[in-house]
């Protein structure tokens, strides 16, 4: 881990969660802990992803709707990749 851990995240497993949790353990090379955290983390960051609603206070949404609304900046990398074949054309 990268940074360094300073709070404590205890819960409750049933035993038939716990083997299959240890077992991806033993297979991964990881720790618990690490194993735990890397799997939660992924999650969250899927859970997170995939949010559709947004609140937004009136300024917070007058500059969300601002940069919809601006012009795309130039970008050769867009251009060259939007001007490429797919796959299935070439």
């Amino acid at each position: 881990m990268s940074a360094v851990a300073s709070k404590v995240i205890n819960f409750r497993a049933p035993a038939a969660k716990q083997a299959l949790i240890d077992h991806a353990v033993e297979v991964s090379g990881m720790n618990r802990t690490e194993f735990i955290l890397d799997a939660v983390c992924e999650k969250a960051r899927e859970v997170l992803a995939d949010q559709t609603h947004f609140a937004l206070n009136r300024q917070a949404l007058q500059r969300f709707n601002a940069l919809l609304d601006a012009p795309l900046a130039d970008n050769a990398a867009i251009r060259r990749l939007l001007a490429t074949p797919a796959p299935w054309e070439r």
